[in-house]
Formats: C-alpha cells, sequence, structure tokens
C-alpha cells in the first residue's frame, strides 16, 4: 500500500537563529556560535556574525535585516551585501531562487562588487555568491549551482584555517547532489567536512543543521543522530532549528522526540508570529510545518486523540503569514494522513482543499493531496461517483503524470487518483524519474515571486528528499504495529497498512528496509 500514504509522504518537505550569540549579538537570542572574519569595521563584526548564524538556520528574512544593518553601519562592508544575496537564495536545497530572490539577490551581488571587500579571500566569497546569480536568464540553476560549488571547493582549499568556507563548501555540495546516486557521494563527502568541524565548534549552527541535511536519506539517517540531539539546543531561537532534528528522528523511528522537537518548533513559530500583532486564523508556515511531522509522530504511535485536536486546530487556518509551499502541503496532508492512516475513507472522500481561498493554484502538488485522498476515499468507500473520480481534472490542471507514487511528478486529478486505490495492492515506490526537472530536486510548482526569501521556493528540505525517493517524512513508516493495544494500532484492512517493522535496541522500533536500504 506504498501507493497509498507512501506516495502522500513522498510529497512531503519541508521550509528557513547564537547563547547569548556567542557570536556576539543580542543576548536575548540563542542562535549558536559563529566567528566569520572579515576586514569589516571592528563594530559591526558581532552583529555579521549574528546575521550568519541567523543564515546558517534558514532564519532568512532575519539574516536579510541583520546584513542590511551591517552595510549601513559600515558602507565599504562589502560582505554585509554578499550576506544579503545568500539569504535571498532562499532555502538552497528545496528550490532555485524565487523570481524575486533572483532580482535582489543580483541587486546585492553589484552592491557587493561596489562597496569592495579589503582581501582576496573576501573578494573570492563575492565571486561565488555572483556565479549563481549571474546570467540567470540564460544558464540553468543547476550549471551555475555546479561552478558555485567549484568555486567554494577552490577557497575552502585556499584558506583552510577558514572553517566558514569549509561549511558553506560542504552546503554547496548538498545543493548540487545527485539524487539519483545511491552512494551519497556528495552528502557523505559533505559529511566528512562538517564532522570535522564539529569536533573543533560544537556549538555551530550551519554545522548541525547542514549535518542532518547530509544524512537525511534512510541507509544513514542514524548517522545523523549526534547532530539532531544538539541542533535544538544550538539555536533555540529559530523555528527552523527546532523542527531540523526531526528529520532524523522521523528516519529512525524516533516518534516522540519528533514531537517534542516539532511541538517546540510550532511554538517558537506562533511567537514570532504574535510579535509582529497577528491575526485572528492567521498562522506560520513554518509552524503547519511541524505540524505536518506532529501528526505523522501522532498516527505512529497510534495517539488518535491527540491527532484529532491537531486535525482541528490546522483546519481553523485562514490565512497563512507567507504563502509557502511547506504551509499549503500541511494544510492538505494533516486531514489526509489523519483520514487515510486510520481507514476512514467516508472521510478522506469529502475532503477539500482548505483554506479555500489559499492560492492553490500556485501550489499544484500540494493541493493534489486532498484530490488524491479524496479520490482513494470515494474508491474505497464503493463510492465511485465522487467527483474527484471523474471530473477533478476540469478543477483546473490535470498536472501530468504517472500518479503520486512516482518521486518528484505531480498526480493528475481523475483516473490515476481514483485507481490507485482499487487494486489494494501496494504500489512500487519508484526511483527518481530522470527529468531534470524534477531530479535536480526541485518541484516547479512551488515557486512564485513572494516578497520574502525563501518564501516561494519549495518547502524547507522535504522537496530534494522528495526528488529523491528519500521522502519526508519517510514512506517506510508506512506501517503501524499490527497489533492494537496500547503498543500501536490495529490493522484495519487487508491491504492498508503493513507491520514492516524491525526492533532496534532501546525497545523502540524503525521500519523495515529492503535490499537497497530504502524503507518498504
Amino acid at each position: 500500500m506504498r501507493t497509498v500514504i507512501g506516495a502522500l509522504l513522498v510529497l512531503g518537505l519541508a521550509t528557513l537563529t547564537a547563547g547569548p550569540i556567542r557570536a556576539q549579538g543580542k543576548t536575548a537570542e540563542r542562535l549558536g556560535t559563529v566567528r566569520f572574519v572579515t576586514s569589516c569595521a571592528p563594530a559591526v563584526q558581532p552583529q555579521f556574525d549574528r546575521a550568519v548564524a541567523l543564515l546558517h538556520s534558514f532564519h532568512l528574512d532575519a539574516a536579510v535585516g541583520a546584513f542590511t544593518e551591517v552595510a549601513t553601519a559600515d558602507p565599504a562592508c562589502g560582505m554585509a551585501h554578499w550576506g544579503v544575496a545568500m539569504a535571498w537564495l532562499g532555502n538552497p536545497l528545496a528550490a532555485p531562487p524565487s523570481a524575486r530572490g533572483l532580482k535582489e539577490g543580483w541587486a546585492a551581488v553589484e552592491k557587493a562588487k561596489a562597496a569592495g571587500a579589503k582581501t582576496p579571500r573576501e573578494l573570492e566569497y563575492i565571486a561565488a555568491i555572483e556565479t549563481l546569480y549571474k546570467d540567470a536568464d540564460k544558464v540553468d540553476h543547476r550549471t551555475r549551482a555546479l561552478a558555485y560549488e567549484k568555486q567554494m571547493e577552490q577557497l575552502s582549499a585556499r584558506y583552510p584555517t577558514d572553517r566558514e568556507a569549509a561549511v558553506f563548501y560542504a552546503l554547496a555540495l548538498n545543493i548540487t547532489l545527485d539524487p539519483n546516486d545511491k552512494t551519497y557521494a556528495n552528502q557523505l563527502k559533505a559529511a566528512g567536512i562538517l564532522e570535522k568541524v564539529f569536533a573543533e565548534q560544537p556549538n555551530h549552527p550551519g554545522v548541525a543543521h547542514y549535518l542532518i541535511h547530509s544524512y537525511d536519506f534512510p541507509p544513514i539517517a542514524a548517522k545523523g543522530l549526534p547532530a539532531a540531539k544538539r541542533y535544538a539546543s544550538i539555536a533555540p531561537a529559530a523555528p527552523h532549528a527546532l523542527h531540523m532534528p526531526s528529520h532524523i528522528f522521523t528516519r529512525v523511528g524516533s516518534w516522540q522526540e519528533s514531537i517534542e522537537t516539532n511541538r517546540a518548533s510550532a511554538k517558537a513559530a506562533a511567537e514570532t508570529l504574535a510579535a509582529g500583532g497577528s491575526q485572528t486564523g492567521l498562522r506560520s508556515y513554518e509552524g503547519l510545518h511541524a505540524y505536518d511531522y506532529m501528526m505523522y509522530g501522532y498516527l505512529q504511535l497510534a495517539r488518535d486523540r491527540e491527532a484529532r485536536a491537531l486535525v482541528e486546530e490546522v483546519t481553523s487556518t485562514r490565512k497563512l503569514n507567507v504563502d509557502h509551499f511547506a504551509g499549503a502541503f500541511a494544510l492538505a496532508a494533516i486531514p489526509a494522513r489523519y483520514a487515510l492512516e486510520r481507514g476512514q475513507w467516508a472521510d478522506a472522500a469529502t475532503l477539500t482543499p482548505t483554506p479555500s481561498d489559499l492560492a492553490w493554484n500556485r501550489f499544484p502538488q500540494a493541493e493534489s493531496i486532498v484530490w488524491f485522498a479524496r479520490g482513494l476515499g470515494a474508491a474505497r468507500s464503493a463510492d465511485r461517483g465522487q467527483e474527484p473520480l471523474l471530473g477533478a481534472s476540469e478543477r483546473g490542471a490535470a498536472t501530468g503524470g504517472g500518479g503520486l507514487d512516482r518521486p518528484g511528478r505531480r498526480p493528475e486529478r481523475g483516473g490515476p487518483v481514483a485507481h490507485a486505490g482499487l487494486g489494494g495492492g501496494r504500489g512500487r515506490h519508484r526511483e527518481a524519474s530522470g527529468d531534470p526537472g524534477v531530479d535536480q530536486a526541485r518541484p516547479g510548482a512551488a515557486r512564485g515571486d513572494a516578497d520574502r526569501p525563501g518564501a516561494a521556493g519549495g518547502g524547507a528540505h522535504g522537496v530534494r528528499g522528495f526528488a529523491s525517493g528519500g521522502a519526508e517524512p519517510l514512506p517506510g513508516a508506512l506501517r503501524r504495529r499490527a497489533r492494537g493495544g496500547a503498543g500501536g494500532r490495529r490493522r484495519e484492512g487487508p491491504h492498508l497498512l503493513r507491520p514492516a517493522r524491525e526492533p532496534r535496541q532501546g525497545g523502540r522500533w524503525r521500519p523495515a528496509r529492503d535490499q537497497e536500504g530504502e524503507e518498504l
């Protein structure tokens, strides 16, 4: 039945602050410890370090603001504009920059060049980021990203004591990973670099963050546990930092840990929103992303009462603080998970995209989850007259492709959705499609000209896993425990769920894996 819930999960994502920043900044923040030496005025160095810490935790709006403050305080600090350009990439592990990101990032590059830099090293940083923006209308993103990776490799080799160069080179390796490479060459190379820095700088937010991303694949996920257990305590002021450990916790079956860290992430996101004077029904996309992981953990542990409360809270959402794929995905996936995983086919058959006035047309991958669940619910409940089975394509856009079980493809609404549930068998979770637009880790529909860095790209982090077949949250959990009672959920149908698990140390369970190391 991997076609049913695994298909729903592979589309998920995922996505965007120093004890006192020993990145010497605001004492109320805990963003980790960063030291990025520059030739800028000594008075702005603490602010610059703080801005880099924000950048490393993908707290991107705040990073743009912080780097801009540095540039204002020291107009000759070209590296401040470098930082702005880096932040306007958005989440580089999820999608290429948005149209606005390319415009704002290129403007920042030009300002960096105009302001200049006092050292060859800083000039190389500026030249490297220029590569990612230059000729974006003529050269495809992957080609530019590979050129950026090469420049960061050279910069890191030329300045071996510059740990920030090493960290950003490791990030570049993850940006350019090949999702078809099951040896995980780039990821493991990046991890090797980061592990060395982690041993020296255990409070560095970027190192912990990028280690989690490097190991965010089923066969190597356990290697990411040390970073996952550290990151939330390194940068608890950043909602994304509180969420990221759950990428690893979910992969290894640490459901309670995932629930707890995502609860903290959602709380931090809500507090950030409230500080800006939020209105009733307004919800943070980062908080919703955390809720999606919480829902997954609740269902794994058969904690249906808490899962139901989460559904009710999420469906009260009236507007997102930012129109972002991660938020749209969560709004679609949370009610669908709750219905499908519990075998409530009639409920699934009546799902609708909520809130109705969200710009769903910008996020067809997310909206398709609703129609997939609705069609499957209708098929399983023998109500095959439901509109999604026959007429959903008229609602706007069959998106082409062979159904949600194919990583990186948007499902056609209508036939393929309905057929997914009729045979009752388990669908094959396919590998990457070979389509560059898919396999270069970037679904295209999540983009738009949003007015915040990272707001219009794919969700944080998970899109890459989606394109590579390493879904988020992992499809391998397709399996609740086979028996009922306090330990797990009853099996609710001959083909709905499978007890694909094997015991591991500590009395927990983890998903069983097939011969290639992917979850079943």
